[in-house]
């Protein structure tokens, strides 16, 4: 299942070249993570507050594939490649009118309160594909 996330791309956003900042990129597909989990039913601020869990991105592979600019509608596009007890590969790609812009593997792992490794909360391994 893909989750698609609308992004607007906003003055400040872009570079002096005009292009989306690199950076901002990292902000886009953040931001659609969060409203994944949050189409899903998960309270993050619950899960911290009930589990000690939390989600920390591990690693990010990324490739800056054409840039975006001022005011294009972008789409964020995430679907889960793998999944274990305590960590998630995502891929998330930009698009501007189904054009990638921009790709990233992002590996997410759960962690305890104490920055140790966790499982995943029940309640989220059960809702996953």
């Amino acid at each position: 299942m893909t989750h698609e996330f609308a992004v607007r791309v906003y003055y400040e956003d872009t570079d002096l070249a005009g292009f989306v900042y690199y950076a901002n990129y990292f902000k886009f597909i953040e931001r659609a993570r969060s409203e994944w989990v949050r189409s899903l039913g998960i309270d993050q601020a619950a899960m911290k507050a009930n589990d000690g869990v939390v989600f920390a991105v591990r690693r990010v592979e990324a490739d800056y594939l054409m840039p975006a600019n001022y005011d294009d509608e972008l789409i964020v596009c995430t679907v889960v490649e793998r999944q274990t007890g305590a960590r998630l590969v995502l891929k998330q790609t930009v698009l501007r009118d189904d054009v990638p812009l921009f790709e990233a593997l992002v590996t997410i792992v759960a962690i305890a309160s104490n920055g140790a490794a966790a499982r995943l909360p029940a309640n989220f391994r059960r809702d996953q594909p």
